[in-house]
């Protein structure tokens, strides 16, 4: 429910929009400069292209946008979903440390295939591993939400593979983030909301997830032409919950003192509880007429407790003395990020010379609550401490570049080079959490995901150096190119070349094509080549399981046929279209095509009859039920188009701004390695790659999303609403013995709107809604909704929490 002094401040900004509602619009503001014409920075190192102009496609997205996405809890990652059709961002529950992580896919590629800049400098990735979720297994990608939504000028995102010009993980694309350089003034803003939704499994209208956010930023000048920005920005987030009546599972004990729990809401399934807290700085100081120094940072620091999975009072994961009426465990995150840069740029002569130094880190620790170790029965302790994992990454860049003429044609040299450091440690949890106790065939240790012990631990380090080259120039009147060649050599992996070329031709100065071909690499993450843990939890079929995730160096990995990674290894094609009719209407399509050799992913959840007999035979490691390695198994083709139309106009004394939108793709499957004869001998249901993780792969993602979006400000008004078409999804599971429960949910409209009275120049009021209509995915099959405990399944993008409104002010100075 809504807490007294919030409702009151809700009420007093309704009334507030309601009483002005009869005010008439006075003239419109002039139309703000298109993002059509704003000169990008990304995906190419000339310093003339515009969105259009460009030789690849490139979404523009400025604060006003972020501002309309209406983002819950101030949440990067979800305005990013809302605005491009290219950009998924699933919600988890149930997940273990994707509930406190979310990843990100651009052009359905997996969330560790994308590369993030800040202010043009590569921002480090989480240093959590994501293992226990559906979209991003096995990944450890950055985390959008560690970089606050206040501090942002304008995002660029460049859909297309960029690894010859960034360096490696811009196999899908290159998400580039500029920070607020203003020399003067600031802004506070606040805002309120909550999902307010009809629930049906349960019959009843719920008001949860409350979520408040406010952020405040001021500039002042340095010097003649310097300045410093900063801010910060705090959210804050209730949990939501969306179980529905439990059923009680067939394979759990039938007991009296289970079945009396039977139409309760033993689960939880939403999103977890959130703390959020930022601080921001971007500055420049001129040195004499050639040189300016610059400094930006980012630290964020973020509390998250999420769900996991109902034990029942007689259960073999239950210990009756402290939970005499069973219990639910609760993951606790504690998240910091830190990223900051130092550097200098200037003119030398000829050259434009850009030197910096970056430092970012992720530290995350993992602690339970509400949980036991039912080895040690009584004794057990019910908080834990699950472990701690910490990544690095230090970069070093010198960038120089000048334009030059050879004949009558005037062209662009970029060159430039990279040293990078990156480190990934693991700390062990505290003994309770992976002891093993005086109770004989009991469960070892916490449920709910037992603590890294002293031998999951990793400590990792490697040295990454690059050198790249790019030409461009506009070749002709019409023609313009691009080529970028790199050259990159990673101490544990080795060296590789990648290449792009691109160009643009113009019919006419308002149609032309562009197209690109280009090769990428991502090598292994440090996580992926070293982490191991070991759990006891629910495996897919209901039944508890004690395994481990083992790096693909560990013998037992190696007994069951596991190799060394390979960097993954991609070609990337695209030709687009783009045209601009007149002063009122824009378009462009483009088509592409991604194909990835030696894809990275965690291999199936190995968890057959005969595993944990023959890992004790062969390794005298005894009680290991289920395990899972990372591996190169397969090959991907990813197919899919993208388009986006604009059209503006004056109407009735404001602007009027209509954009449609589309994105289309498909991954389908080449090639998989056989599976090792060494883990073929355990049985036909030992697979290495399976139904469950090509699943991940090609259909649990949406291949389908288009968005129409109307917009209209005036001096004292701004309208926006917005039709989303998410498309379906699929879910298979692999319960073995031929059981394979599959599902398509079904695509799902979602409608937003906001209405936003400015007041004055400064003061603003905003009212909105997302999924303002109520939709919920389609509800999952008896055998997929666990007994009716999840009757809604994350994967859809629409969401489980249902209708979301809130409201917004802001004040600027």
């Amino acid at each position: 429910m809504f807490s007294h002094h919030r409702k009151t401040a809700l009420t007093g900004a309704i009334t507030l929009a309601l009483f002005v509602q009869g005010a008439h619009a006075q003239d419109a503001k002039p139309a703000n400069a298109s993002t059509l014409d704003q000169i990008v920075v990304t995906g190419t190192h000339a310093k003339d292209r515009t969105v259009l102009d460009s030789p690849v496609p490139i979404d523009v997205l400025t604060p006003e946008d972020l501002r309309s996405a209406g983002a819950v809890n101030g949440e990067l990652g979800s305005a990013l979903a809302t605005l491009l059709p290219s950009f998924n961002f699933p919600r988890q529950s149930n997940s273990g440390g994707s509930d406190h992580v979310r990843a990100a896919q651009l052009r359905g590629m997996s969330p560790d295939q994308v590369l993030v800049l800040v202010n043009g400098k590569r921002f480090h990735t989480s240093a959590l591993v994501n293992s226990d979720t559906k979209i991003g297994r096995g990944t450890t990608p950055v985390d959008f939400n560690a970089i606050p939504i206040s501090a942002i000028k304008r995002i660029e995102v460049l859909r297309d593979g960029a690894g010859a010009q960034y360096g490696s993980d811009a196999i899908a694309g290159v998400v580039n983030i500029i920070l607020d350089d203003a020399p003067e003034g600031g802004e506070v803003t606040s805002s309120y909301g909550a999902y307010h939704t009809n629930f049906r499994p349960t019959g009843r209208t719920i008001t949860d997830g409350q979520s408040s956010y406010a952020s405040a930023k001021f500039g002042t000048k340095l010097g003649a032409s310097g300045f410093f920005r900063a801010g910060l920005e705090s959210n804050q987030h209730d949990a939501t919950n969306r179980a529905g009546p439990d059923q009680i599972p067939s394979w759990e004990n039938q007991s009296p003192a289970n079945l009396a729990l039977q139409g309760k809401r033993n689960y939880a399934a939403g999103d977890p509880k959130n703390e959020n807290y930022s601080g921001w700085l971007n500055a420049e100081l001129p040195l004499g007429d050639t040189v300016t120094a610059y400094a930006f940072g980012i630290y964020t620091q973020r509390h998250t407790i999420g769900d996991n999975y109902f034990r029942y009072p007689d259960s073999d994961a239950n210990v009756p003395a402290i939970y005499p009426s069973g219990y639910r465990p609760e993951s606790i995150g504690t998240n910091r990020d830190i990223n900051l840069t130092t550097g200098a740029r200037g003119h030398f002569g000829e050259w434009d010379i850009d030197s910096s130094l970056t430092w970012g880190g992720n530290s995350f620790a993992y602690n339970l609550r509400d949980s036991v170790n039912v080895s040690l029965g009584d004794e057990s302790p019910t908080q834990f401490r699950i472990g701690k994992y910490s990544g690095t990454q230090g970069t070093a860049n010198i960038d120089l570049s000048r334009p030059f003429e050879w004949g009558s044609t005037l062209y662009t040299l970029a060159t430039g080079a990279e040293y990078r450091r990156e480190t990934f440690r693991t700390y062990a949890g505290d003994p309770a959490s992976y002891a093993v106790g005086p109770i004989v065939g009991a469960p070892t240790g916490a449920q709910a995901g037992g603590g890294l012990t002293p031998q999951d631990t990793a400590n990792l380090s490697r040295h990454v150096g690059a050198a790249y080259v790019d030409l461009s120039a506009d070749l002709t009147e019409k023609f313009f190119a691009d080529a970028a060649a790199r050259y990159e050599h990673y101490n544990d992996f080795g060296g590789a070349w990648t290449g792009k070329l691109s160009g643009r031709y113009a019919f006419t100065p308002d149609y032309a094509l562009r197209g690109a071909i280009s090769n990428n690499i991502r090598a292994p993450s440090l996580s992926q080549v070293g982490f191991e843990s070991t759990s006891t939890g629910y495996g897919a079929n209901g039944e508890l399981v004690q395994g481990r995730v083992l790096s693909v160096n560990n013998p037992i990995a190696r007994g069951l046929g596991a190799t060394d990674l390979q960097p993954e290894k991609s070609r990337n094609i695209s030709l687009g279209f783009t045209a601009r009719v007149g002063e009122h209407f824009d378009a462009s399509l483009d088509i592409f095509r991604i194909d990835v050799d030696h894809r990275v992913t965690l291999s199936e959840t190995i968890a057959t009859d005969g595993l944990e007999s023959y890992i004790l035979a062969h390794f005298g490691v005894p009680g290991v039920q289920s395990v899972a390695f990372f591996t190169n198994a397969v090959d991907t083709r990813t197919r899919g188009a993208e388009l986006v139309a604009n059209y503006r106009n004056a109407l009735y004394g404001g602007n009027f701004t209509l954009t449609g939108t589309y994105s289309y793709n498909r991954t389908s499957i080449r090639n998989v390695r056989d599976t090792p004869t060494q883990l073929a001998a355990l049985g036909a249901d030992a697979v290495l790659f399976g139904l469950e993780e090509r699943n991940t792969l090609t259909d649990a993602s949406p291949r389908q999303r288009g968005a129409l979006t109307a917009r209209w400000d005036s001096t004292h008004w701004g309208l926006l609403t917005r039709l989303t078409r998410q498309g379906s999804t699929t879910r298979v599971f692999d319960f073995g013995d031929g059981f394979v429960p599959t599902q398509t949910y079904a695509a799902r409209w979602q409608l937003d709107a906001e209405v936003e009275w400015r007041a004055t120049e400064r003061l603003s009021l905003a009212l909105g809604g997302q999924n303002i209509t109520d939709q919920y995915p389609t509800r999952s099959i008896p055998d997929i909704a666990y007994a009716g405990n999840f009757p809604y399944d994350v994967i859809s993008p629409i969401g489980v929490n249902g209708a979301y409104w809130y409201g917004r002010v802001r004040y600027s100075f």
